[in-house]
């Protein structure tokens, strides 16, 4: 049997296709910046902050690192109206996809924090600097420095991963493929086209967090 390729339903689907980009797209911005953002936060409290507030983060991390992503989605879309919070479905993802990235990124910054040389606390104390001050003028900069190839990685998966949206009807690139094969039957190229995209994306998202790390760190963009 000779499967004969066909591209030409790219024309009439184009604007599905463009819109599950640009969805996809805000995911990954909204999710990268609030997610690293919250990571900061709750790697500053494991490494360095009150006693009590500990137990509290760490459960947070271990709730969301041993779960299925999946899952946590559909906690929140189909979970959180049975308490009288309804959200729609890109506030569902966008959710879920910080919450996600937050978890991750807590672990891979607090790495960074805790091989921070002693003597950068020691200078921030003898400068009558607080904690937070210390942590925040001090250590958090080299720290992002040295986990940033890695913190990469993990926002590329995360972007990656939010191809699960569309199990709650939120547009995404993955919805716009389904909508597209369940229309023109031809599977095999719609989800061709979808690939090809994620990749293209991937490596774009790529070079922008490299540049991002060049113009943060110019000590490391110099080495």
């Amino acid at each position: 049997m000779n499967y004969q390729f066909e591209f030409g339903w790219l024309v009439e689907y184009y604007p599905q296709i463009a819109k599950g980009i640009a969805i996809t797209i805000q995911l990954i911005a909204v999710g990268a910046v609030a997610g690293i953002s919250l990571g900061i936060v709750c790697a500053w409290v494991r490494a360095l902050g009150p006693a009590w507030l500990k137990p509290v983060v760490a459960a947070y991390v271990e709730l969301i690192r041993n779960t299925p992503f999946l899952i946590q989605l559909f906690f929140i879309f189909f979970g959180l109206p049975s308490l009288g919070l309804k959200l729609s479905e890109l506030q569902a993802a966008n959710i879920a996809m910080v919450v996600n990235l937050g978890a991750y990124s807590c672990e891979i910054i607090r790495a960074g924090i805790q091989a921070t040389p002693k003597g950068q606390f020691e200078a921030g104390s003898s400068l009558a600097m607080t904690p937070f001050e210390t942590f925040r003028h001090v250590v958090l900069i080299p720290s992002l420095e040295r986990i940033w190839p890695a913190l990469s990685s993990q926002v590329v998966i995360v972007m990656l991963g939010s191809a699960v949206v569309s199990q709650i009807a939120a547009e995404d690139l993955t919805f716009a493929a389904n909508f597209i094969q369940s229309r023109t039957f031809r599977a095999f190229e719609a989800y061709m086209v979808s690939t090809a995209v994620y990749l293209l994306l991937a490596i774009l998202l790529r070079q922008v967090l490299g540049t991002v790390g060049w113009l943060i760190f110019p000590k490391r963009a110099a080495g």
